[in-house]
């Protein structure tokens, strides 16, 4: 035991302890929740300096994933558009958005990002799980794809 409470601290991260998660296996765990949820031609992928970026489609919407690395302290992003601004009362789409954040998003949220109304969860990779990174997923896909349209009905310009 006394062995793995010096194996388990944790006071400097930078050192070995992130070293293991750099063969964690975030990107298969991704592409593989992709692979189960993508209702497309398949998804698509983009691997910079800066990450992982890739694109599906599931129902009618978008949804992109982002994977800044694969330390601890990197982030997994997940983001779907789901109404173009401006928007047909803005002030009501608003409160509309608010409500369903306090009550229906679970892990996401709805929020404005330029012209756009997205669903969004992010979450950094410290201690999440295969089974975290699928639920992030669909939940906003779903959430999505659940919305775009009627929000599209209720508030879209065109």
């Amino acid at each position: 035991m006394a062995n793995n409470s010096m194996e388990l601290d944790l006071s400097n991260p930078s050192t070995d302890a992130g070293a293991e998660l750099d063969n964690a296996p975030y990107v298969d765990t991704i592409e593989a929740v992709i692979s189960s949820l993508d209702q497309g031609d398949g998804p698509r992928v983009s691997k910079t300096d800066e990450g992982h970026l890739w694109t599906f489609k599931y129902g009618s919407v978008d949804v992109f994933v982002q994977l800044t690395g694969e330390t601890e302290s990197d982030t997994l992003t997940v983001w779907s558009p789901v109404l173009g601004l401006p928007a047909k009362d803005e002030l009501t789409l608003m409160k509309h958005l608010l409500e369903k954040n306090c009550n229906e998003t679970l892990e996401a949220r709805f929020g404005l990002s330029g012209d756009q109304i997205l669903v969004i969860a992010s979450r950094i990779l410290q201690d999440i799980s295969p089974a975290e990174i699928s639920r992030i997923m669909t939940i906003v896909a779903t959430i999505a794809d659940d919305s775009d349209d009627d929000l599209q009905a209720q508030f879209g310009m065109a």
